[in-house]
């Protein structure tokens, strides 16, 4: 871990000191930034756009950063929950003052997940990755996928089912 805290705070002295290495630091961190957004948004374009807005802000006052220990994405996160916050606030919905929107430790260990699931889904064969995003992220139907890829509603199916072993696999593996 202390490697870890050591590559992440040279790379933010990096970008501190150069901008255009922010994105290393927006490569690294993007997946668990959006995921966060999205589970509180519950819309992916407004999910991408917030994104955007967080690592923008996040360019915009990265020298400002101090490193205090704590890792990188707990500022993101904090940046995040405030723009979660603004845009509930905007579109008319307000937030209870309970709801923690920075995240517990239970929070960040399902980010972890999502993020890794991403990862896992971009190292699947390219058929089975498109079924997987077709469904699960542009949430269109068997039906649709089988017939923009020009395949059996089955095929679909059994691409679906493949992808969906190997992820579970992977993830009940790194959770031991």
């Amino acid at each position: 871990m202390a490697v870890q805290e050591a590559d992440e705070r040279l790379r933010i002295e990096a970008a501190q000191k150069d901008p255009r290495r922010f994105g290393d630091l927006y490569e690294i961190h993007f997946e668990r930034v959006y995921l966060f957004i999205l589970r509180r948004v519950r819309d992916h374009d407004a999910a991408e756009d917030l994104t955007a807005e967080v690592f923008h802000k996040a360019l915009a006052n990265l020298g400002d950063y101090e490193w205090r220990g704590a890792p990188f994405l707990a500022w993101l996160i904090r940046i995040a929950a405030n723009a979660v916050n603004d845009h509930l606030k905007r579109a008319g919905r307000e937030v209870a003052a309970s709801e923690d929107l920075a995240g517990d430790e239970r929070d960040l260990a399902a980010i972890e997940d999502g993020a890794r699931l991403f990862q896992l889904a971009d190292q699947l064969p390219a058929d089975q990755r498109k079924v997987i995003f077709e469904r699960f992220v542009e949430q269109r139907s068997i039906r649709e996928i089988a017939a923009a890829m020009q395949r059996s509603e089955g095929a679909v199916k059994q691409l679906q089912f493949r992808a969906l072993q190997y992820l579970r696999e992977q993830m009940e593996g790194a959770h031991g």
